[in-house]
């Protein structure tokens, strides 16, 4: 395979820097990573396994650079308790676009790479032009477990012929709706999951209900133009802004992406949606304070809404969206052919991303597991929340991610992404033409595309 050409490597360090922009959580660009803020601390988990009675044997060292608060350090202290021939230590990064980088300037200098790499979804379709860096893990015995992960998931790690596999699922991100039962009580609506999701289940239906609750209560009925936007587009049937076939730019033709536009344009115009910013102090505290109804977000949300709204405890549900869902969020497990021990780092990554784990996982840190025989266990979909009041929070999730379609993103599908949300900001906050942001969008993301 031809190796990683120096343009592939200078256009993705630059798509990191606009995507942290676009999307940095509370200063720190971890939000892709199942939304859990890092701290941008180093953690060594430890080589207590000691060695075996009698003679001494040399033990395999793995390193790993993990993303995020995953709650793995936990996990790799038990793996090392119990394996003292394959010690694993691990190098956490908070900061999604350093992670990133850094691995770039590693396998662009030919060194310096670690034996396991998590990789965030954001990222792949960028890594998988750079395979010839990475051990298959088909070649590694991955055929044998392809089937207890969410096909959709696996494939989003998959080459376009289906030969090479990149990375092992973690976490997935799917996208529900979440909503203030007591707010909706004021406004005369359903404030039971399964009902409020019956009253929403169209989009028709869910700007009919928008625009009663805000008459209702003054108050917008969903919080601001982003997600909004996200949640109709990743409803695409297979692609949004790129086609997988060539990577040729597809945006304007697919009509998922017109009416995700045109949708929130009408909630902008009908005004029942706010103009709050992602992560701003401002909708933070509208998450505590009531300032919405409604936002649309992955599972991995949770964490945010309950670091920051301690006051709406117990007023917060879950409910799906309508139409569908779609997926933001959620990471893999790779090996780079720097290192010398892959057999090892298989063995390691299959029981990290297994079904035990998983569900410590979610148990530990909220992350939304891959493996749907998860979604029947009892510890899993019986799992009560008290914050959402006592709501089986996990059964919304399995339902969100059994409606989801694989999707294909493109290497540049965030920077795009950007001129669109950008052109609904300037709707919403200047009163432009929509159908002039529109055209402006088309017009950068064409000039993108070209420049490749």
């Amino acid at each position: 395979m031809k190796k990683i050409k120096r343009w592939t490597i200078t256009m993705l360090c630059v798509m990191l820097a606009l995507f942290a922009a676009a999307c940095g959580n509370n200063g720190n660009s971890n939000n892709g990573n199942s939304g859990n803020n890092g701290n941008g601390s180093e953690t060594v988990s430890g080589m207590e396994g000691g060695s075996n009675q009698g003679e001494e044997k040399e033990s395999t060292e793995l390193t790993f650079w993990s993303l995020g608060n995953n709650g793995y350090e936990a996990l790799v202290e038990e793996w090392n308790q119990a394996h003292p021939d394959i010690q694993v230590k691990v190098q956490n990064t908070g900061d999604q676009t350093a992670h990133h980088n850094n691995m770039l300037t590693a396998l662009s200098a030919g060194s310096g790479a670690p034996d396991i790499f998590m990789l965030e979804i954001a990222f792949v379709d960028k890594f998988l032009e750079a395979t010839d860096k990475f051990y298959n893990l088909y070649d590694l015995g991955a055929k044998d477990i392809e089937g207890d992960y969410l096909e959709w998931k696996w494939l989003q790690a998959s080459s376009k012929d289906g030969s090479f596999q990149l990375g092992v699922p973690t976490d997935i991100g799917p996208t529900v709706a979440y909503y203030r039962a007591d707010l909706m009580e004021q406004a005369g609506l359903p404030t039971e999951p399964e009902a409020f999701s019956e009253a929403i289940n169209t989009w028709d239906k869910f700007a009919e209900v928008g625009k009663q609750f805000t008459e209702k209560t003054g108050v917008p009925f969903t919080d601001l133009t982003d997600l909004l936007y996200n949640a109709v587009r990743d409803q695409s049937d297979g692609e949004i802004y790129f086609s997988k076939e060539d990577g040729s730019f597809i945006g304007e033709d697919n009509p998922q992406v017109k009416k995700a536009f045109d949708y929130t344009v009408q909630a902008i115009q009908e005004g029942w949606i706010s103009n709050y910013v992602l992560w701003s102090p401002e909708w933070y505290e509208a998450t505590n304070q009531g300032g919405f109804g409604v936002m649309l977000a992955p599972s991995w949300m949770i964490g945010t809404i309950k670091g920051n709204a301690p006051d709406a405890a117990g007023k917060w549900r879950i409910a799906q969206l309508p139409e569908g869902s779609g997926n933001w969020g959620g990471s893999f497990l790779t090996i780079p052919k720097e290192g010398d021990h892959p057999e090892e780092a298989y063995e390691f990554i299959t029981w990290l991303a297994g079904k035990e784990n998983q569900l410590k996982s979610f148990q530990a840190a909220g992350l939304m597991s891959s493996i749907p025989e998860l979604y029947e266990d009892p510890e899993f979909s019986g799992y009560q929340d008290e914050y959402f009041g006592n709501q089986t929070i996990a059964e919304q999730f399995a339902e969100a991610a059994s409606r989801i379609n694989p999707m294909y993103y493109g290497g540049l599908h965030d920077t795009v992404d950007t001129y669109f949300k950008n052109a609904l900001r300037n709707v919403i906050e200047k009163q432009a033409d929509p159908q002039e942001e529109w055209e402006e969008a088309i017009r950068q993301a064409e000039q993108l595309a070209k420049r490749g």
